[in-house]
């Protein structure tokens, strides 16, 4: 559920404004966060997470993610982490999964604003990523965890 449907229209842009200050954190009331890791594994990528139902939610996108509108990065779901792997940077040991150095290159909250099945849109408030951003389940060849990402 997304922290706009539990308050009245006009507390919205309230929230949303203490949600881009990392301000909102009042008991169990706090904005979600979000974090992309840089990761130089066998190939550099870059890891989109979104804080969802007590997990990260999360995408390998092969491209620099995107500051502008209308870029398309494709966006490929791998499995959920923990919500304390939002804060990790370092080196994943040779013979792990996903073995390489793994450094933040932006993180903050973000405002759910509409998801289902295909589509999932919200706002991020980072240092580099601001703005309505989606995740579109475009099913790239046919398979399902091929998503597109882009700034809208």
């Amino acid at each position: 559920m997304s922290i706009t449907s539990r308050f009245p229209s006009e507390a919205i842009k309230e929230i949303a404004q203490l949600c881009r200050k990392g301000r909102l954190r009042e008991g169990n009331l706090r904005c979600p966060r979000f974090v992309i890791q840089e990761h130089y594994a066998s190939h550099l990528h870059w890891d989109f997470r979104l804080e969802m139902n007590g997990v990260l939610k999360s995408w390998a996108i092969p491209k620099t993610p995107p500051r502008i509108k209308n870029i398309k990065r494709l966006a490929i779901q791998v499995e959920d982490h923990s919500l304390n792997y939002a804060d990790f940077e370092g080196e994943i040991p040779k013979g792990q999964y996903g073995a390489g150095k793994v450094k933040i290159w932006d993180k903050g909250t973000y405002n759910l604003i509409k998801k289902d099945k295909e589509k999932i849109e919200f706002e991020l408030f980072g240092k580099k990523l601001k703005g309505k951003y989606i995740l579109i389940n475009a099913k790239l060849q046919g398979n399902k965890k091929n998503w597109l990402f882009m700034k809208i």
